[in-house]
């Protein structure tokens, strides 16, 4: 410990610049391997935090990135999940619950051509924009919601 303090103290000199970069030189090829490795495994833990924020498989997280990736993301899952409303089978898939679904395609290809749009306004447009969007995407899964059961 007194010889890291003591070593501290000194001033830096030509020479210690050398001796360091020489130890450097010898250690960084050792090093390197395990960085990289380190640095594919934060990669991939990130991914699949983000995609568990998305709500989708970390597979699919490249087609959901920028401004408004998440709210193309709640559209592609409500768009999935009508698909299993209409040709669920039981209590699911009845008249109703396809009328439903024809109704709100439209809304929802609607609010994602408003998501692309939002997309090159400037930043206090394109949040309140965003904000529009997410409000009317949280009806739809409300209803949508209610309709399968979900919500009483």
């Amino acid at each position: 410990m007194a010889d890291v303090a003591r070593a501290a103290s000194k001033p830096f000199t030509a020479a210690r610049a050398k001796r360091l970069i020489g130890v450097s030189k010898a250690v960084a090829p050792l090093l390197a391997p395990y960085a990289l490795a380190f640095a594919g495994v934060a990669r991939s833990r990130w991914d699949a935090y983000r995609a568990g924020q998305l709500g989708v498989e970390p597979g699919q997280l490249s087609q959901y990135t920028g401004r408004g990736g998440a709210l193309h993301a709640r559209l592609s899952r409500i768009a999935e999940t009508l698909q299993e409303l209409e040709g669920g089978t039981g209590t699911h898939g009845t008249e109703d619950d396809k009328a439903f679904a024809a109704k709100v395609r439209p809304r929802l290809a609607d609010l994602a051509v408003a998501v692309r749009a939002a997309g090159q306004m400037p930043t206090a447009r394109r949040k309140t924009a965003y904000r529009a969007i997410a409000g009317e995407l949280d009806r739809v899964e409300v209803e949508l919601l209610t309709r399968l059961g979900v919500i009483g």
